[in-house]
């Protein structure tokens, strides 16, 4: 792996996150790919956009980012979610029946996951039958060695036990929040502190790794054999959305390239403060050098 770019892949929602004043390409396995690139992989994001103004628009966003791509066109309207800011914390309006909800399965696509070394994705895709059972098939072609990076990334009722816990099956990377944590705790009967609850989570889906992120106070990744837990570094927030998603593509992209679980997480930290000090998902790298 040290003598090459790892290949990270994100499946998922590919859309515009329109705000009260502008609009921001983004979607969760997108940005992870984004993250991860601008630190150096190889990144590949799979997804559908409609044929339409908005699609051919978000299209040429991607190449503008240097965002490789494999983008179905499909005859449903492009993806978008409103998101509202209070003091720079976002809440969604998810619009549905869109061309990520019709994800198709295509050979290119199976094609850049049998060669992945990390292959992202979350809740959000798989909330129509359609996109669930692309978003499935194409899990079961990434190699046996690959991170399945689940970003669980719960958004307003798009979300089930079942659908969480056959994620969890399929991948072996959890990535999640402390107020998602909240949410798992009654749904899976969890006990515990947080370490205790994450180290029954580890244990029970045979995870290589959890993340879990508090916000403004700190973050804990857990392997089998350590934990590291470092604060959350104090910026001024222009808004967090995708701060998430470049943490864990921050610390797939570490892990990928041989980094120290410690030296890995703390990394992680500092590209998520750094797109929080920004607006939109998919900040310039120019501008934390």
């Amino acid at each position: 792996m040290k003598d090459r770019k790892p290949l990270i892949a994100g499946i998922g929602e590919l859309l515009w996150d329109v705000f009260p004043d502008r609009k921001k390409a983004g979607g969760a396995p997108v940005n992870f790919v984004y993250h991860a690139t601008q630190m150096g992989a190889e990144g590949c994001a799979i997804s559908a956009v409609g044929n339409d103004a908005a699609g051919r628009e978000i299209i040429r966003e991607l190449e503008k980012n240097g965002i490789r791509h494999c983008t179905a066109l499909t005859e449903h309207p492009t993806g978008r979610v409103l998101v509202e800011l209070d003091n720079g914390s976002p809440t969604y309006t998810i619009t549905e029946g869109v061309a990520w909800d019709y994800l198709p399965l295509t050979q290119q696509a199976m094609d850049l996951v049998k060669e992945a070394d990390a292959v992202c994705f979350g809740t959000l895709a798989q909330r129509s039958p359609v996109s669930r059972e692309t978003v499935g098939a194409l899990l079961a072609c990434a190699p046996e060695r690959a991170l399945r990076v689940f970003d669980v990334n719960l958004r307003q009722h798009y979300y089930s036990r079942e659908l969480i816990s056959d994620s969890l099956e399929k991948s072996n990377v959890f990535k999640l929040n402390d107020e998602e944590l909240n949410i798992l705790r009654p749904m899976f009967e969890l006990e515990g502190d947080d370490s205790e609850v994450c180290r029954a989570l580890m244990e029970k889906y045979n995870l290589r790794y959890l993340a879990l992120t508090a916000g403004s106070r700190s973050s804990a990744v857990y392997s089998q054999t350590e934990v590291s837990t470092i604060p959350t570094p104090q910026v001024t927030v222009a808004d967090t959305v995708g701060a998430g998603d470049a943490f864990s593509g921050a610390f797939i992209y570490s892990i990928l390239t041989g980094k120290p679980l410690r030296e890995a997480h703390r990394k992680a930290v500092e590209i998520a403060a750094f797109v929080c000090s920004q607006y939109g998902a998919w900040p310039s790298y120019r501008l934390n050098r």
